[in-house]
C-alpha cells in the first residue's frame, strides 16, 4: 500500500510535469524554417528568410538590425523594382519590410517569394487548426487533471467540469464573441492577397466555418465519450495520458500534410514555374534558387519532456493496473 502511495505521488509529479511543458509549449515556436539565395546576403539577412511555427499562427523569425535592416531594405528594393512590372501584389511586401529599427517581416517576404512560384500565402494554411488549438489543449488539460484524480466517481466529476468549462469557453469564444467569423474575415482577405477570385474565396471561407464548426462539435462529442469511457471501462483511463502524449506525432503529421498541400496546389500566377513537390518536413532542401532548411525548435523539444514525462506515468499507472 505504500509503494502504490509512492507510485501515485510520482505519477502525479511526471503529469505534472507534462501538463506544465505542454502548455508552455502552446506558446512557443514548435518549428522554424528558413530559405536563403544567393540574393539574400548574410549581412542583411543573418539567418535567411526565417519564420516560426506556433500552433496558433505563424511569426516572424528573421532578425535584423541597423546596417542589416537597412541592407536588407535595400535589397529588397531591388527585387521589388526588378518585379514590379509583373507582379502588382509583391509592391505590399515593400510596406512591411521594415516596420521600426528592429528587423524584417520575413512572414510576409517569404509570401512574397511563395507567390514567385504560385503557392498560397503561409496563413492560409491550417485555417480551421491554428484558431481551435487552445481549445484542444484545454482539453488535453482537463484530461490530464483526471488522469492524476483517484479514479471512480471523483474523476469522472473532474473530467465532466473541465470539458464543460472548456465546452462552454469554446462556443462562447468562437459563436457570441464571434471571434470564428473575425478569423473567416481575415483567412479570406489573406487568401484574395494574391488569389483574384472572389466567389471562389467566398467558397474557402463557407468551409472554413462549416469545417470549424464541425470540429468543435466533433471536440463535445469527444469530451463525452471520455467521460462515458472512464466511468464504464477502468483502462480507459490510460487515454487521459495516452492522447497528450502523442502530440509531438500529431504536430509532425498536422505539418507535413500542410507542406504537401502548399507543394501540390501551385496556381499559374507564378513567375516561375515549378512541378509538384514536397516541401522539405525535416532537413535541408533545394526549390529552384533558394536553399531551404526545416527544423523543430525549442517548443518541439518541450513537446518531446511532456511526451516522455507522460509516457512514464502511463507505464507506471498500467503497471497499477495490472497489479490491482
Amino acid at each position: 500500500m505504500q509503494d502504490q502511495s509512492k507510485q501515485n505521488r510520482l505519477i502525479t509529479v511526471l503529469t505534472l510535469i507534462g501538463l506544465t511543458a505542454l502548455i508552455a509549449a502552446y506558446f512557443s515556436p514548435i518549428w522554424w524554417v528558413s530559405l536563403t539565395a544567393p540574393n539574400y546576403p548574410k549581412d542583411a539577412f543573418p539567418d535567411g528568410i526565417r519564420i516560426h511555427f506556433h500552433f496558433d499562427g505563424v511569426y516572424n523569425g528573421c532578425r535584423a538590425a541597423g546596417k542589416g535592416t537597412r541592407m536588407a531594405d535595400e535589397v529588397l528594393q531591388k527585387d521589388l523594382d526588378h518585379s514590379v512590372e509583373r507582379f502588382n501584389p509583391i509592391l505590399d511586401a515593400k510596406k512591411n519590410v521594415n516596420k521600426d529599427a528592429e528587423g524584417l517581416d520575413c512572414v510576409h517576404e517569404m509570401n512574397t517569394i511563395n507567390h514567385y512560384v504560385g503557392m498560397f500565402p503561409i496563413s492560409t494554411g491550417a485555417p480551421v487548426e491554428k484558431p481551435l488549438a487552445k481549445f484542444f489543449f484545454g482539453f488535453f488539460a482537463v484530461m490530464l487533471l483526471g488522469f492524476i484524480t483517484p479514479e471512480g466517481r471523483k474523476r469522472a466529476l473532474v473530467l465532466a467540469a473541465g470539458f464543460a468549462a472548456v465546452a462552454v469557453w469554446m462556443v462562447v469564444h468562437q459563436f457570441a464573441l464571434g471571434h470564428m467569423e473575425s478569423h473567416i474575415a481575415v483567412y479570406v482577405e489573406e487568401a484574395g492577397t494574391f488569389f483574384k477570385e472572389p466567389d471562389k474565396i467566398k467558397a474557402w471561407g463557407d468551409n472554413v466555418r462549416v469545417v470549424t464548426t464541425a470540429v468543435i462539435v466533433g471536440l463535445m462529442v469527444a469530451m463525452a465519450i471520455v467521460v462515458a469511457g472512464v466511468a464504464k471501462f477502468r483502462g480507459f483511463s490510460l487515454l487521459l495520458a495516452l492522447v497528450p502524449a502523442l502530440m509531438p506525432v500529431f504536430f509532425v503529421i498536422e505539418y507535413a500534410g500542410w507542406l504537401w498541400f502548399f507543394g501540390h496546389n501551385m496556381h499559374p500566377w507564378g513567375a516561375f514555374t515549378v512541378k509538384p513537390f514536397m516541401p522539405t518536413v525535416f532537413g535541408e532542401g533545394k526549390v529552384a534558387q533558394f536553399s531551404t532548411y526545416s527544423y523543430p525548435y525549442w517548443g518541439y523539444a518541450l513537446l518531446l519532456i511532456a511526451s516522455a514525462c507522460l509516457a512514464l506515468a502511463l507505464l507506471l499507472r498500467r503497471k497499477q493496473l495490472r497489479e490491482s
